[in-house]
């Protein structure tokens, strides 16, 4: 429960770049502090505010987003988790230049890659974050001869934010929908099950036959550990019912 700075913050200490973090991108001295930098392009990363069209149109070639999802697909907050629970063979990542909807501004580059069998949220978005960073530079590198395509928002789906709720789970919810949301929920909020030790969170767990298996999981104020130890090899630590 540390407040700590993000790894763009201290990579750009080691290289003794300036910093700054507004509260509100839209604030007049926020808007101001970037125009006078007089940028060639802006480049947004898992940024969780909308940006609006005074900062738009600061960078002489354009503000550019990194988004890992295979745009129009999965537009919003929490598109690997969406696309795991879902059952997506395949995502990606996406370079679009912004507008000032969601998502929504033509495509300039897209890469695209399967969604591992037991891949889980945590492992999928750091690959997508080395995918991302790799085709980003590419596009950057060759943006004077990219040809822009604007997305079909017909085929658009939302990627809305994850609730608490959505990984409060029964075993009736059948092993393929619990596996789905054990590896989409990481890391939060998580999914929890009932047992005789009560609600406990699944960490890790695998599908055989229709019946979802737990590997590991965290009892309220405890370390996780492997369900056999904790649960035994009762109904509840072994299948959905």
């Amino acid at each position: 429960m540390k407040v700590t700075p993000p790894p763009v913050k201290v990579a750009a200490r080691e290289l003794a770049l300036p910093v700054y973090q507004p509260e509100k991108i839209r604030d007049p001295e926020s808007v101001e502090r970037l125009r006078a930098l007089a940028p060639d392009f802006l480049v947004v990363v898992a940024y969780g505010q909308i940006l609006p069209g005074s900062v738009l149109a600061i960078p002489r070639l354009g503000a550019v987003n990194v988004h890992a999802s295979l745009l129009p697909r999965w537009r919003g907050a929490a598109p690997v988790a969406r696309a795991i629970l879902a059952g997506d063979r395949e995502t990606g990542v996406t370079i679009m230049k912004m507008d000032e909807q969601l998502d929504h501004g033509p495509v300039l580059g897209v890469r695209a890659t399967p969604i591992g069998a037991g891949e889980d949220a945590v492992a999928l978005t750091s690959r997508l974050a080395d995918m991302g960073a790799e085709l980003l530079a590419d596009t950057l590198a060759s943006f004077d001869e990219l040809s822009v395509v604007g997305q079909d928002h017909k085929q658009a789906t939302v990627a809305p934010k994850l609730s608490r709720e959505e990984g409060e789970l029964s075993w009736d919810a059948g092993a393929n929908e619990i596996d789905r949301r054990v590896r989409a929920l990481q890391p939060w909020p998580g999914v929890t099950l009932p047992t005789p030790r009560g609600r406990v969170k699944v960490l890790k767990g695998h599908v055989e036959g229709d019946r979802y298996v737990p590997d590991v999981i965290q009892l309220p104020g405890k370390k996780p550990a492997p369900a056999k130890q904790v649960l035994g090899d009762g109904p509840g630590a072994r299948r959905a019912q």
